[in-house]
């Protein structure tokens, strides 16, 4: 019935009622935290575009997986930053390279916290692009097909190294299934991959480049990365890498994708991932400096907005500080 019967404002009066009939939860046990390895020990170096966030050696990064684990969250994503990069990014596929070695040490510290490994080659090579560079008809560009085999060997010594999840990030076609096909033959037919399935090409990396030192030395990623226009074409990727066997789907960015997020919940079975990704991050914190947000209130309000639109799981470099809030 209409006004007077029916008073919504009767739920919303206090904060036992509000939180008796909330939809929406945020838990840390839903949220993955990214770190970022380097080389070296005893190096904590901030991020100046991220606050609170650091490049951080091996053993640094251990204490930030102990932490991670005493907080509950989900697990922590890892991406490196080798001591030297070349044109091939054989240092993303190295057995002893720097997250090889980092995931050995986690999960002899930590064998309970849940490690996933971005598997991508920009960090990894000299001119910051994703895959192998050619010379095409329209300038140079990245190789699709051959760089799916130094994707499959980065993916292969992550699950040696003793990886739980691994997630390829570089949107080249047919990755998903090489990488499957790949793990399945060295008989690590039950690691799961979760798929960077609807990688925007975003204004929102900038800070990360800086993070991972991955800017590419000319041109852009747009011939791989998703048209940000393009939210059909987003489920069609999708599609895709469910055919090939991705176990979980992420959509990236988050918060400016909230509708690709909930059509990927609506249309498939599988857990929908978002990753609210650094320019996010930075732009909440760039204003709460200013005066103009409040931290805690907005970075909740992001969280729970990509948590209501579908998204499962959610990457997020607020992940400690919300783990901290909730208790």
């Amino acid at each position: 019935m209409p006004f007077p019967v029916d008073r919504l404002r009767r739920l919303r009066a206090t904060e036992p009622l509000r939180r008796l009939v909330r939809e929406t939860h945020l838990e840390p046990g839903q949220n993955i935290l990214p770190l970022f390895v380097v080389p070296g020990k005893g190096i904590r170096k901030p991020i100046s575009s991220m606050p609170g966030v650091a490049q951080t050696s091996i053993d640094e990064t251990v204490r930030d997986c102990e932490e991670a684990l005493r907080l509950g969250l989900g697990g922590v994503m890892l991406f490196g930053i080798p001591a030297e990069k070349d044109e091939q990014a054989s240092g993303g596929y190295d057995e002893h390279g720097v997250v090889q070695e980092a995931i050995r040490a986690i999960k002899r510290a930590t064998p309970a916290l849940m490690v996933v490994t971005d598997v991508c080659n920009c960090e990894y090579t000299s001119h910051g692009h994703c895959g192998k560079v050619v010379e095409t008809a329209h300038g140079p560009d990245v190789d699709n097909d051959a760089t799916l085999s130094w994707l499959a060997a980065a993916a292969l010594s992550h699950a040696r190294a003793g990886a739980d999840m691994v997630a390829p990030s570089d949107m080249m076609d047919g990755r998903v299934g090489r990488i499957r096909s790949t793990l399945d033959a060295a008989g690590y037919t039950e690691l799961p991959i979760m798929s960077y399935a609807a990688k925007f090409a975003s204004a929102y990396y900038g800070p990360f480049r800086e993070a991972a030192e991955s800017a590419p030395q000319f041109g852009d990623r747009r011939s791989y990365q998703m048209d940000p226009a393009n939210g059909r074409e987003a489920l069609r990727e999708m599609e895709l890498d469910v055919a090939e066997g991705a176990d979980i789907l992420m959509v990236k960015p988050a918060g400016a994708y909230l509708d690709v997020i909930r059509a990927a919940a609506e249309r498939f079975p599988h857990p929908i991932a978002a990753y609210q990704v650094s320019g996010e991050y930075s732009q909440i914190h760039a204003a709460a400096r200013l005066g103009w947000l409040d931290l805690e209130r907005t970075m909740l309000e992001s969280l729970i907005a990509i948590r209501r639109a579908g998204a499962r799981i959610v990457i997020t470099y607020f992940a400690k500080d919300v783990a901290r809030l909730l208790g």
